[in-house]
């Protein structure tokens, strides 16, 4: 069931996760934070691709990419999946509560992003920047669950988790645009062609740099973290080098692999910046 719901993909926002709640501790935030605040975000996250699955069941079984899914196979059945993705969002509700109040009052608001994005790429090409905005929830919520309170830097990892998410959204629905036109999907590539769809992502890997260049400088983060950054901005143009309009064969590539050393060196180098 955990191959259903793409539970290793937890790498891409986690980490970020992580990254607020150091920062905002101004180092290890404790145990009970850090277990509390994990068991939260793994629940959303199981909240909501539980809930993308059964939603896009039918997408899924129309396409040859995705029809050996468990749902379109009929390996797993929907109730099961409906009963994973209420689980998750118990999960998540009862960590809020074990943190503090701001964590309580907004976890209800999350799981309407966690459960509503899944619907959205039905009637709106912006849904990569939406998918963006949910996954960059565990940054703010990484930070509240320790501050108790929204500031700055919290702002400013969830904009850079918004916009890193969106773009490679956008490389990876580049390989589905005849598809997506004949089912009347949105996506970016469905509705400008490819060529348009890798230049947003270009501009917003871009902004994800200038995001975490801003949070180094504003967080007064040392030289680790700015010769990670360095390594970041190196994977965002290897990344890019990967695809272009006439050749994608090299897509999951750049999504799975690049993307997660990405979430993993910000994590590494904000740590390292804390310590020197």
């Amino acid at each position: 069931m955990l191959d259903a719901i793409k539970f290793e993909h937890t790498v891409f926002a986690l980490p970020f996760a992580y990254i607020a709640m150091v920062l905002a501790a101004g180092g290890w935030p404790g145990g009970w934070t850090v277990g509390w605040a994990t068991a939260a975000m793994v629940g959303a996250r199981t909240c909501a691709m539980a809930t993308n699955r059964v939603v896009d069941r039918h997408i899924d079984a129309r396409n040859p990419r995705t029809a050996t899914r468990h749902l379109p196979t009929g390996a797993l059945r929907v109730g099961e999946l409906k009963l994973l993705a209420a689980v998750g969002a118990a999960l998540l509700l009862v960590a809020a509560a074990m943190l503090n109040p701001l964590c309580v009052a907004l976890a209800p608001l999350a799981l309407v992003f966690l459960v509503g994005y899944s619907y959205t790429k039905r009637f709106t090409w912006t849904s990569h920047w939406i998918l963006g905005f949910t996954d960059g929830l565990a940054a703010a919520g990484g930070w509240i669950a320790v501050r108790g309170a929204f500031e700055a830097p919290a702002f400013l990892l969830w904009f850079a988790l918004t916009v890193w998410i969106a773009g490679f959204d956008l490389i990876y629905a580049c390989q589905d645009v005849e598809l997506d036109r004949a089912q009347g999907l949105h996506s970016v590539p469905a509705r400008f062609g490819v060529p348009a769809a890798l230049a947003a992502a270009r501009l917003n890997h871009a902004l994800t740099a200038v995001a975490l260049a801003l949070l180094g400088w504003l967080t007064g983060l040392g030289l680790l973290y700015w010769l990670g950054w360095v390594a970041v901005v190196g994977l965002l143009v290897y990344e890019h080098s990967l695809v272009s309009p006439r050749d994608l064969s090299r897509l999951d590539l750049a999504f799975f692999n690049v993307n997660g050393y990405i979430a993993l060196i910000v994590l590494a180098s904000v740590v390292g910046g804390l310590w020197r």
